[in-house]
């Protein structure tokens, strides 16, 4: 059993833990599995690994670039609050379990195991679950685990007893694997539509966000339901004219749209604060300090999308091979920023811009009203979720979606994560702080804290209906949509006939 134990613990630091690395594992085996020869599985290995590698510099050094940014203001303004972001809020929990519950970090590992197993076997058994994506972003596994153990331990003290250790990680791990399985999988129509086919799904922090917001811009500015006829035009379908046509270029209208935001935070921050903060150097010019940061936007986007081009088309042909030979019609769960790549580029910064707004609205309010808890904006929420959020809003609903519904989904970030967070006591300076884990698991956490057992049997189960009822209202196409896209495309188009 300590064999076993080491053998996880190795695999969960170095790859599990390691998108780069669980990606290149992915694509190893696939392409085993489809009997390659030895050289192009090397290559596609390589390929993918140094793709996500590209991936992780861009997303990287947009986090590390805006963040300090955001949590200055707090500390600009003295104002003690808490920042919603998922590092934030992995050092918070950790923190906290400790000394609120008397537990080690080292069960969130231990839940992330069972967990992920769930999530494998709720795929395997996909003929009877009808759950088709396994989730493969190890770094959002572990900070996902982190938060679901807190809020779990206060809904359900009770297993904090003795002798309740494994009935304990028995009850996490069954929502957390459903949780990750059903959500990737409420993901695969919205990216499926998006890229034309190609063949995965999102699993990060705000699947059913996307879901929902994918569904919501259909019937309020798409042409569903009563809207059959309406033309939806997506940001690409416009053309600028005179001046503004520049700003069909997305590089230039990131660039501009940084500028006018980010450069005027910047500005409040003042240059002494910038010294002081390490960020700029003593006597370097304010101007071109703010030109430089804000542009610097435009680059890591571009990095990023570099990256996704790079790995998406070895991951998605190799996995072909897991689908076939051990989880059939199965597509890989995969980080949001892959979606990027692929959607309208200005749906990106358009969509950050505006969530960003709405969570700032927010803040006001909750100073307003003197909130007993205040929150600072994270870079990682208002960023990956409102731009993800963005580019599938633009698709069902074009310009219009992408202003107002990554607006919506700033306020119940802020809102969401005041509310759970001062509920539950996690007032260590952090909470994980997107989309799902402001609306989605606080409603789980309701449920069970006044529910007990009863609540996580109803989650549970609920969670197992969303794909029922997904392929109950398409039965011909649900299992095509990722077995055959192209097939599943002439389905749709001789059923709207």
């Amino acid at each position: 059993m300590e064999i076993l134990s080491k053998i996880w613990s190795y695999f969960a630091t170095n790859i599990l833990q390691q998108p780069a690395f669980m990606i290149g594992f992915i694509v190893l085996i696939g392409y085993i599995l489809l009997q390659r020869p030895w050289y192009d599985i090397l290559a596609g290995t390589i390929k993918a690994i140094v793709g996500y590698l590209i991936l992780t510099v861009g997303s990287g050094g947009l986090v590390n670039n805006f963040r300090p940014v955001l949590v200055g203001l707090g500390e600009r303004f003295n104002i003690n609050a808490t920042v919603i972001d998922p590092y934030f809020g992995q050092n918070a929990v950790t923190a906290g379990v400790e000394e609120v519950f008397g537990k080690g970090f080292g069960d969130a590992m231990i839940l992330l195991f069972i967990a992920f197993i769930v999530n494998i076997l709720l795929v395997r058994f996909s003929k009877y679950t009808k759950l088709r994506a396994l989730f493969t972003t190890g770094n959002v596994q572990v900070q996902q685990a982190a938060t679901a153990y807190w809020l779990i331990m206060f809904a359900l003290p009770g297993l904090l007893a003795p002798g309740m250790h494994v009935p304990m990680l028995i009850v996490m791990a069954l929502l957390l694997g459903a949780y990750w399985a059903v959500g990737s999988n409420l993901t695969i129509k919205p990216c499926q539509e998006v890229t034309d086919g190609a063949g995965f799904a999102l699993a990060h922090q705000q699947m059913f966000g996307v879901a929902f917001f994918y569904w919501l811009a259909g019937k309020l500015f798409g042409n569903e339901g009563k809207k059959k006829d309406k033309k939806v035009k997506k940001i690409e379908d416009l053309e600028l004219p005179g001046f503004l046509s520049i700003f069909n270029d997305n590089m230039v209208s990131a660039s501009v749209l940084m500028l006018v935001f980010f450069g005027a935070i910047l500005c409040v921050l003042g240059k002494d604060y910038l010294i002081a903060g390490g960020f700029m150097k003593e006597g370097q010019s304010m101007l071109f300090y703010v030109i430089q940061t804000c542009l610097y936007f435009a680059v890591y986007l571009a990095i990023l999308q570099m990256g996704v081009r790079t790995f998406v088309a070895e991951l998605t042909t190799s996995f072909q091979g897991i689908a076939s030979k051990l989880l059939p019609g199965s597509v890989p769960g995969v980080d949001c920023a892959v979606i990027f790549g692929f959607g309208a580029s200005n749906a990106v910064t358009l969509g950050f811009v505006s969530g960003f707004i709405g969570q700032i609205l927010a803040i006001i309010v909750l100073i307003a009203l003197k909130s007993p808890v205040l929150i600072i904006c994270g870079f990682v929420p208002v960023f990956f979720d409102n731009a993800t959020i963005g580019v599938f809003a633009n698709e069902k609903g074009g310009l219009k979606a992408v202003l107002v519904l990554p607006f919506i989904s700033g306020l119940c970030q802020v809102f969401g994560s005041a509310l759970i967070a001062g509920w539950v006591g996690m007032a260590y300076g952090g909470y994980l702080g997107m989309w799902d884990w402001a609306v989605v698991w606080p409603v789980f956490t309701v449920v069970m804290k006044y529910l007990s057992y009863i609540g996580v049997t109803l989650i549970f189960i609920g969670l197992l209906a969303i794909p029922q009822i997904q392929y109950y209202k398409d039965k011909k196409g649900y299992f095509l949509m990722t077995e055959d896209y192209e097939a599943y495309k002439e389905l749709k188009a001789n059923k709207a006939n």
